[in-house]
């Protein structure tokens, strides 16, 4: 699949990371409820910030969601590592805790599931930490359909239960 550098949306661009927005990401990643939510660590500095950047951030199919040129949050498709859904794609997403309430996830998310089935997806998955029901609010609003359960370790070495859920275009 190949997937423009920018999708515009009605009040936000989808673009690519830059090395430029570590300090705005330390702002919003340094936040506990964010990361630990998607199974992250708080950041600890402006450095690792820039190092994530670097090193994930900048994966094909991942866009810094931006409100008025500045980023507020990420939405990305990357290959799902659930043996079950092997072969699809698997929405991701964060925003800063700030931006929360506004629907800024779901119309970023909506236009990036828009783009992939466009391109060819036959499904898309997404999944979330049982406790996280901002997360569990943003893929029923996407019209996701629920499928099954996993427990699966996060980045932070925790065993979670995770609830997956496709949608097919």
């Amino acid at each position: 699949m190949k997937f423009p550098e920018t999708i515009q949306t009605e009040r936000l661009l989808l673009r690519p990371w830059e090395e430029s927005d570590a300090a705005v990401l330390f702002q919003y990643a340094r936040d506990p409820r964010v990361g630990t939510m998607c199974g992250w660590k708080p950041h600890e500095s402006e450095e690792e910030s820039l190092q994530v950047i670097r090193s994930i951030l900048t994966a094909d199919y991942t866009y810094a969601v931006t409100l008025e040129g500045e980023p507020i949050g990420t939405v990305s498709l990357q290959p799902t590592k659930n043996p079950a859904c092997i072969g699809h794609m698997e929405l991701g997403y964060w925003l800063g805790a700030p931006h929360w309430g506004n629907g800024y996830i779901p119309e970023a998310a909506a236009a990036l599931l828009e783009t992939g089935f466009h391109l060819g997806a036959r499904e898309i998955w997404c999944a979330h930490c049982v406790e996280n029901h901002n997360s569990r609010r943003v893929i029923k609003k996407l019209g996701f359909t629920y499928r099954f359960r996993a427990m699966e370790e996060n980045g932070l070495g925790e065993t979670k239960e995770l609830w997956y859920y496709v949608k097919l275009p």
